[in-house]
């Protein structure tokens, strides 16, 4: 798709310590100022792709992307975090290559990347509304207002703001206190929050009694039970199981056993 700026063929970029790219000389200096001129490179590409993503079922418009930014592709590497790029044609969704993407700045205020930049803030807070039930609905200039004052911040310090800060910004949104929430889930108040210091202290009597409380155990009494008090199946044997003494069968064989007659003479008996 053709761009409104010609000149622009090339340009050089390099590697700052913030490991962001950003430009450094274009092949049109008479309509582009470098000084804090920045891009995205191939990674946040396809990471701010995979953010839009989901904005498609709330309408998100592809082709307002493509026209607000020029893609690059790398021509050759000029060494010391410096690179020459070449601008190309394609598609930033659709094309095989690894492109950089220079958003188009000529017109900062109505330009096709302020309208990008209005149109997923848009799309974001249709999402969000969706997603989330606010006791009151998001409006754009609400989010706008927010976002642009944390940015307003990073200017008085001194900081340049970089185009992938300034887009994730925006596709990252949430307000305060749902941020990293499940979708659809209302956050946890603080007053439904229970830790250890909120629970009341208890004295050694009371801790004691709640030891003693039989209604609290479970299944201790089950594990206590000796093997020879269950059955096969591991239940605890009824009481018809053992004859008048007290004793089951196992015992009275033991008694027999204690009596001199050996196992053998006695399961001949038996058959008799």
């Amino acid at each position: 798709m053709a761009k409104a700026a010609p000149q622009l063929e090339w340009c050089i970029v390099r590697l700052g310590e913030d490991h962001n790219w950003w430009v450094e000389e274009v092949s049109d200096p008479v309509r582009w100022d470098v000084d804090g001129l920045s891009l995205i490179d191939p990674r946040q590409v396809q990471h701010i792709i995979d953010l839009i993503e989901p904005m498609r079922d709330y309408g998100f418009d592809q082709d307002v992307m493509e026209r607000a930014f020029f893609p690059f592709r790398i021509e050759r590497d000029l060494g010391a975090g410096r690179v020459h790029l070449t601008r190309v044609k394609d598609s930033l969704f659709e094309s095989e290559d690894k492109l950089f993407a220079l958003p188009d700045l000529l017109d900062e205020e109505n330009g096709p990347y302020a309208d990008f930049l209005d149109h997923i803030t848009r799309m974001r807070v249709k999402m969000l509304n969706d997603l989330f039930d606010f006791e009151q609905k998001l409006s754009v200039d609400e989010v706008e207002d927010e976002i642009r004052e944390a940015r307003n911040i990073d200017f008085m310090e001194g900081k340049a703001v970089h185009v992938f800060t300034e887009i994730t910004a925006i596709l990252d949104y949430a307000p305060a206190g749902w941020e990293g929430e499940e979708e659809g889930e209302r956050p946890a108040r603080k007053e439904d929050e229970l830790d250890d210091a909120d629970l009341p202290a208890l004295d050694e009597a009371e801790e004691e009694r709640l030891k003693n409380d039989q209604s609290l155990k479970w299944d201790e009494d089950e594990e206590d039970l000796k093997d020879d008090e269950l059955d096969a199946e591991g239940h605890k044997r009824a009481p018809e199981d053992k004859d008048k003494d007290g004793k089951d069968d196992e015992e009275e064989a033991d008694d027999d056993l204690e009596e001199g007659e050996s196992p053998r003479r006695r399961s001949g008996r038996d058959r008799s």
